[in-house]
């Protein structure tokens, strides 16, 4: 961010948003059963503030560390279709994405909460960490967010983005009228 710039100008740029997953789209927490079954919870809100990201024709991406099949099911559910699994270096899914939609780091938010997150964070114009992130992580944000991973932290990013590019009042008038 240019000395001066405020996170509202910061977040009126931004196309894409790029999220990871375990402690970002959920606490944190992964529980494995004894069949191998792997379980997540993901926070409501934070999927209806991607569908309306998404709607708003804001790009919306996955880049994680681990694979999973429940990742697969929740990004087609949302809508999301870049989805990078078993990434240990995230730049480079970072990288392709850049060039897939033609875009600087300006135009790119990234959600993180650990120190594999701070490289593509360090890329990225709008670097934002979750609430309860590990704190050498915090340390690369230009946000903070109110709440933690998996409890609500990506909605308040995707309401940001969606009221500093003026489609906030447009948005939420579609649910009032109905």
């Amino acid at each position: 961010m240019r000395r001066g710039t405020t996170i509202k100008q910061t977040a009126k740029k931004i196309k894409l948003l790029v999220l990871d997953v375990d402690g970002v789209l959920t606490d944190g927490g992964i529980i494995l059963d004894n069949n191998g079954n792997e379980y997540k919870a993901f926070h409501v809100r934070d999927g209806h503030g991607i569908k309306m990201l998404l709607k708003s024709g804001i790009h919306v991406a996955i880049i994680t560390g681990r694979s999973s099949a429940v990742v697969e099911r929740r990004a087609a559910e949302l809508g999301i279709k870049d989805v990078f699994q078993k990434c240990h270096d995230k730049t480079d899914a970072f990288k392709k994405l850049m060039n897939k939609y033609s875009l600087d780091k300006d135009h790119i938010a990234y959600i993180g909460d650990d120190i594999v997150d701070i490289p593509v964070m360090k890329r990225s114009g709008l670097p934002v960490a979750v609430s309860d992130a590990y704190a050498e992580t915090k340390k690369y944000a230009l946000l903070i967010t109110k709440n933690g991973g998996g409890r609500g932290a990506v909605r308040e990013v995707t309401d940001l983005i969606l009221k500093s590019k003026g489609l906030w009042k447009e948005m939420f008038g579609a649910y009032v009228k109905a």
